[in-house]
């Protein structure tokens, strides 16, 4: 295993997306460098009221403790109690224009160790994207972009990480998927280090030739008060997600994280309404009915 290079190649990936970001916002995000009390700390970059994203973050972390918390060991009981090593990069990405997708991309590396036992290392990571207005076009060019990055990986690669991003960013209590998809893997150790590290390093290369197309072409698509408050509405979905099931925020907050920089992927406005419903065969109602469906889009 080579530690420092993964660390090498999360920094440069924090540093690329954050400029092409920049270009396209003109906006400067601001730089925070934050130390953990227990061990490593990390590099938080945001923008917030920013000329076309309203919120957004792009943080790069590199933490290290003597236990593993619950969140880490849920479907691995067995590395209860080892001390861990964990980095890598995680954003999410807020348009102020409705008509632009909210975005999530986190590339991370693990390393569980034990005196006396050979260490136990993992790669996680994927992308997914949340529309509040769709268009098939840009579900169409996001998708493709995602099965481009995992071509290397066989066929096979794309349709089971798109199954299981499908599956993980599903709101189990409103029993619909929070956007469109993407996709999303974890555990993965196998079959060696270099290809687990290879396939990571294409997901986060991947990511602004995904996302940057769509954001500059919605941003400045002329809209009004319905469509704002409708995107205020389906954010709510996107916290309750973040806040109920979403595993990285977990373990962000019980590893005793900066919670500033785990919560930056909240978005600033957001409303609840009681038993909402859009109004059958609208805009809105085509979000429900065209794309919230766990689709294949390539």
């Amino acid at each position: 295993m080579n530690t420092p290079q993964v660390k090498e190649f999360l920094i440069n990936l924090q540093n690329d997306i954050v400029r092409g970001l920049e270009r396209i916002d003109g906006k400067s995000f601001k730089r925070d460098h934050w130390d953990r009390p227990e061990g490593g700390g990390g590099m938080s970059s945001v923008i917030e009221e920013g000329n076309v994203l309203e919120r957004g973050g792009v943080n790069f972390s590199h933490v290290n403790g003597a236990g593993l918390p619950a969140s880490a060991t849920a479907a691995r009981p067995e590395l209860a109690g080892r001390s861990f090593e964990a980095m890598g990069v995680s954003l999410v990405l807020h348009p102020r224009n409705p008509y632009a997708p909210t975005v999530h991309m986190n590339v991370r590396f693990f390393e569980a160790r034990k005196e006396g036992a050979e260490s136990v290392w993992w790669f996680g990571g994927g992308m997914d994207l949340t529309p509040y207005y769709g268009f098939a076009e840009d579900a169409i060019h996001f998708h493709q972009t995602c099965k481009t990055a995992l071509q290397p990986f066989g066929n096979d690669c794309y349709p089971r990480l798109k199954k299981w991003c499908d599956e993980y960013f599903y709101l189990k209590h409103r029993k619909e998927p929070r956007g469109i998809g993407g996709i999303f893997f974890d555990d993965l150790n196998q079959p060696d280090f270099a290809t687990c590290f290879n396939l990571t390093q294409r997901v986060g290369e991947h990511f602004l030739l995904a996302y940057q197309p769509i954001l500059e072409k919605r941003k400045n698509t002329s809209y009004g008060e319905r469509e704002r408050d409708f995107q205020a509405y389906r954010r709510g979905r996107y916290v309750e997600f973040n806040l109920v099931w979403d595993r990285g925020t977990l373990f962000g907050l019980q590893t005793g994280g900066r919670t500033e920089s785990i919560l930056m992927s909240l978005p600033p406005i957001v409303k609840w309404r009681y038993d909402w419903k859009p109004q059958a065969g609208s805009v809105e109602d085509k979000l429900y009915s065209d794309f919230l469906i766990g689709k294949d889009w390539v």
